[in-house]
């Protein structure tokens, strides 16, 4: 276990040596909303391509107290004052429940638009952050490897960073290939003019009776750069609920605030502008609860589900509804039994969450015994490359053997051909 040292996304990037040696190694490509418009104009993602929109959480989120086994004595009797009692949790059936934080996802499983899919792992398990991140990312259990599965897809596809984006402040190593690297769009890089020169740069997203197709759509290019913009700039500055330097100790400190919903906005814009992006890349850090971790995980949980619905709200308002599928992964759950400070320790599996209108709703892999433990830690039922390789031969049409190294499994109820 890595104990208590604060886990961000930097020190993650610098100790997995992947950035160095794969995205800075071929290139990264840090783009801008010109460049990105101009792709959208001259090159525009064709209707009905597949989109993947890959969230992670970083820091090891607790999936027992994500989707919990409220009803299970093993659970009430592991945790007694951390579990959630079967009334406070939003009712899944199999005596699984959602995080009381989570409505909005509970209102995409009640339309058969959520799936779960349960007892995420690898085999051999790994506490540390940064190896299990790796691995996760690199999708390479076994030996450590300098490219991300992202990256490999690049490699397979074609030589063209925008293919795969970044939202994020650096580039992870998710995106890093052998020859090519995604390329970057830090939303904390977004602004929009200000004074006179911002009032005429507005003034051309207000679209015109009668006016050509090709200017409407530049148009509304202009209109999703200004609310993603503005969007940004409410994430930062007015914040309801902003974390204490004591909620950073119990857990922000593992990647900290990710701005969430401002990331998905920027995402939701350039997806509806038509920006020839494949793969998206956002996060959310903060999961590392090893102590007091029911109020701030459950804080984080609110943000992911409040982030998440609004951004599924808007895609399916798009002509992209059926296109985009968005997948939330974390590098591991956490331990069955609480420890002595309210929280819980490294652990193992956990759930994976995705969403879309071609997503088959529902629970997905075996859920992980309590009482049949591997030193305490759940068993993983699900191999994380079976979801990779689903995503990857329905969504982003590739063969996953080259990618995978030739992994078999598929999880072949997940997601409609």
């Amino acid at each position: 276990m890595d104990g208590l040292k604060p886990v961000t996304r930097r020190r993650f990037l610098t100790w997995s040596g992947i950035a160095a040696a794969g995205a800075l190694g071929v290139g990264a490509t840090q783009v801008n909303w010109s460049d990105l418009l101009a792709r959208a104009s001259s090159d525009p993602l064709p209707p009905g391509t597949g989109i993947l929109v890959v969230v992670t959480l970083y820091g090891g989120n607790d999936g027992l107290n994500t989707v919990i086994p409220a009803s299970d004595s093993a659970y009430q009797s592991a945790r007694p004052d951390l579990a959630y009692k079967p009334s406070e949790v939003l009712d899944l059936g199999e005596g699984l429940g959602l995080n009381p934080g989570m409505k909005g996802l509970k209102g995409l499983w009640d339309t058969k638009k959520l799936a779960i899919v349960r007892g995420v792992g690898y085999p051999q398990p790994d506490h540390s952050h940064f190896r299990s991140m790796a691995i996760w990312q690199t999708a390479s259990p076994k030996s450590p490897s300098t490219t991300g599965w992202l990256g490999r897809w690049l490699d397979a596809s074609g030589d063209d960073p925008i293919r795969a984006l970044s939202v994020e402040p650096v580039l992870p190593p998710l995106l890093a290939g052998e020859k090519t690297a995604g390329a970057s769009l830090p939303a904390s890089g977004l602004q929009i003019p200000q004074g006179a020169l911002g009032k005429a740069f507005l003034a051309l997203g207000k679209p015109q009776v009668g006016e050509n197709p090709d200017f409407a759509r530049a148009a509304k290019s202009i209109t999703d750069l200004a609310e993603a913009a503005q969007a940004l700039k409410d994430a930062k500055s007015h914040d309801p609920d902003p974390p204490t330097d004591e909620e950073r100790s119990k857990g922000g400190s593992a990647g900290g605030r990710g701005a969430l919903g401002a990331q998905l906005d920027l995402v939701a814009g350039l997806i509806e502008t038509g920006v020839p992006s494949r793969a998206y890349s956002v996060s959310l850090g903060g999961f590392d609860t090893h102590a007091d971790e029911r109020g701030t995980q459950q804080r984080l949980l609110s943000e992911l589900d409040s982030a998440l619905t609004a951004f599924t709200e808007r895609i399916n308002r798009s002509n992209r509804a059926n296109d985009v599928v968005t997948m939330v992964y974390s590098e591991f759950g956490r331990r069955v039994r609480a420890n002595a400070s309210d929280g819980t320790d490294h652990g193992t599996a956990g759930p994976a969450f995705l969403l879309g209108q071609r997503v088959l709703g529902g629970f997905h892999g075996q859920q992980p015994s309590l009482t049949d433990l591997d030193n305490g830690d759940l068993k993983p039922t699900t191999d994380f490359r079976d979801i990779y390789a689903t995503l990857l031969e329905r969504v982003l049409t590739t063969d996953p053997a080259q990618i995978l190294s030739e992994h078999p499994g598929r999880l072949d109820a997940l997601l409609t051909a």
